[in-house]
């Protein structure tokens, strides 16, 4: 990579937290021979030997899925979507398992070097995971308002299907049609959840709806004025190519015509069978919102979810009572900084302040383009700030850029969380921190630069470029994305930014970080008590304002998302929680030779970890620094 610490890192061994193996002699070499432990040769060649089949089998995986080999930038099965349908799944689910059963047969667990021990330990977990998912696999919601595949599909061709020539458009067109054939295949599937008793809370059918009736709205779905998004996207892409002189204006003309065709023939009679089944089950949702704990074997599947999102083995009680004693603490931590913005009252009447006064320029931006544009145009500054501290901070550097962008109209929501598209390893294309921008009385300044921090850097776009980036590590290392790890870095990252000069400088902004700590402790109560101990999407939102200034959009949005999402949210605070320990203890036990970038080149060197491998990779490079 282009990072001389990277070199470093790894010339030390600082992945596999111990000194290279010295080169043994021949009477070494018998004298463990005859002991049965290996020597350094045989760990050499069989940690070859399997970080090759890890290549191998990953690619086999990648190449399962066109949609994947899009978000990484690659050109293959360009022309396809993925096969949603029942066979589809079991297909997956039967590959992972084969490689599994391969990987325990075929390979020497002792004969490993301690960086290929954790990519095996980390291929078993992925695997053991995806069978526990299988067993619950109807209790999954197919269509919701969180990041459903019908909002993808548009968002795929716009944002991520890459256009340099004739032939990506003809495979643009393809992905039309194709896109119809999934939403066919997902409504099936649906179908059949629905027939177990599965179906999702009644407000996740008025979302899907809604976003639906937008991506077919506007030319040539209809006769209004306004080109919809996608043939809005289309014509921008064709218009490109005949400027760059990649194609003729009359192949131009016949592609256009194609996709039109494509858009009414195909994609849109999709979605008007996806509208048509939405309103159709949607009677059978009832008015009241239930947890996890309410569908088919809803414990054993809730469990399983927060056993996925936090790699933890922690039970919902246990989970539950961490929040409630951050939720104390955050309380105490927010009435010092209430003071110092001067506000006499009361810690409850300083939220309704925050949360209702509209109209000072201090606490919102003007719900105008203008107000939107300044969003964005300060979300950059916070992010370029960022930036010029990073070296103080990091040894390893993304490479990759990063951007900040308004959400497309066809899938933006008031009120709804934002979030980062991960960029190409290739760093050809930027990642993307995606602003909820519609209604500006739901994104108060006050969390604008904790959210810059969270999405963009250090957050997201530092873990999960530098990830992609890696040298050195099997590639599913560096593509592996786990909840706990993602998210709590990030969590972890609101905090650190608060270390590095010139953030946070104005009380309210202080205020935003703490606030958005806790909302991720209010998460680990609400996420628990929706899905294990019964509470009512009433109580959940009641709960939310009680401890936090959060707007009644951000809280309605919020404990939807929790709803459609069963454990997701509870991530975000157990991860922090196990970084900030990891770090204490590196920082007690090093003392003076505690050295805050390697920490973080430890924590991000290797990929994407389940907290138990992380914890174990971090004691490793703290008894390596001693």
């Amino acid at each position: 990579m282009r990072i001389s610490a990277l070199l470093l890192v790894s010339s030390i061994s600082i992945f596999g937290c111990s000194p290279a193996e010295p080169e043994a002699n021949s009477t070494q070499m018998s004298e463990a021979q005859s002991m049965n432990v290996p020597t350094s040769e045989e760990i050499q060649a069989e940690s070859a030997r399997l970080n090759a089949w890890f290549d191998k089998k990953y690619e086999e995986q990648v190449m399962q899925s066109p949609t994947q080999l899009a978000y990484l930038g690659r050109d293959e099965r360009q022309n396809e979507i993925d096969d949603f349908s029942e066979a589809g799944y079991d297909a997956y689910v039967e590959m992972h398992a084969k490689q599994l059963a391969e990987l325990k047969s075929s390979f020497d667990y002792d004969k490993l070097n301690e960086e290929t021990k954790i990519s095996y330990d980390l291929w078993v977990y992925l695997a053991e995971q995806i069978a526990e998912e299988d067993k619950f696999r109807y209790n999954t919601y197919v269509f919701e308002q969180m990041g459903a595949m019908h909002s993808f599909f548009p968002q795929l061709l716009i944002a991520i299907h890459r256009v340099e020539n004739q032939q990506d458009m003809e495979n643009y067109l393809s992905r039309i049609s194709e896109s119809a054939r999934a939403i066919k295949q997902l409504i099936e599937f649906s179908k059949t959840a629905a027939e177990k008793g599965v179906r999702p809370p009644y407000f996740a059918f008025d979302a899907v709806i809604s976003e639906s009736k937008k991506i077919i709205s506007g030319q040539p779905f209809d006769e209004t004025d306004n080109d919809s998004d996608l043939w809005a996207d289309a014509k921008s892409k064709i218009d490109g190519l005949v400027s760059n002189e990649a194609i003729t204006q009359k192949s131009a003309d016949e592609l256009l015509a194609k996709i039109k065709t494509a858009l009414l023939n195909d994609f849109k009679p999709a979605y008007e069978a996806l509208i048509a089944w939405q309103e159709e089950d949607k009677v059978n949702a009832g008015t009241k919102a239930l947890g996890a704990g309410d569908l088919p074997d809803g414990k054993n599947y809730y469990n399983e979810r927060l056993s996925n999102q936090t790699t933890t083995s922690l039970s919902a009680d246990e989970i539950h009572e961490i929040g409630l004693k951050d939720v104390a603490r955050l309380r105490e931590e927010m009435k010092a900084v209430q003071q110092e913005f001067g506000f006499e009252g009361t810690l409850q009447e300083f939220f309704v302040f925050l949360r209702d006064t509209k109209d000072d320029e201090r606490l919102y931006y003007p719900n105008t383009d203008e107000g939107r544009q300044g969003y964005i145009d300060d979300a950059t500054a916070a992010i370029n700030k960022i930036k010029e501290q990073l070296p103080n901070y990091f040894g390893i550097l993304p490479k990759a850029d990063m951007v900040v962008k308004r959400v497309e109209a066809f899938r933006e929501q008031d009120g709804a969380a934002q979030h980062y598209m991960p960029s190409t390893p290739d760093g050809s294309r930027p990642g993307v921190y995606y602003a909820h921008l519609s209604d500006m009385t739901a994104m108060p300044k006050r969390e604008l630069e904790v959210i810059a921090y969270h999405e963009g850097l250090p957050g997201h776009h530092m873990q999960l470029a530098i990830s992609l980036e890696l040298s050195g590590l099997p590639t599913f290392r560096k593509q592996s994305y786990l909840n706990a790890y993602g998210e709590g870095w990030a969590l972890y990252s609101e905090l650190l930014a608060k270390e590095m000069p010139g953030t946070y400088e104005d009380p309210l902004s202080d205020f935003g970080r703490l606030g958005s700590e806790m909302w991720r402790a209010i998460r680990l109560v609400v996420d628990t008590g929706l899905h294990a101990k019964g509470w009512s999407e009433e109580q959940a939102i009641r709960y939310f304002q009680e401890n936090s200034a959060i707007t009644n959009e951000q809280g309605l949005s919020e404990v939807r998302r929790y709803l459609v999402l069963p454990g997701q949210a509870t991530g975000y605070k157990i991860g922090m929680i196990k970084i900030q320990e990891l770090r204490k203890r590196a920082e007690d036990t090093l003392g003076d030779k505690f050295d805050i970038r390697a920490f973080h080149d430890t924590i991000l060197g290797g990929g994407g970890l389940p907290l138990t491998i992380l914890e174990r990779k971090v004691d490793a490079w703290i008894a390596a620094s001693l």
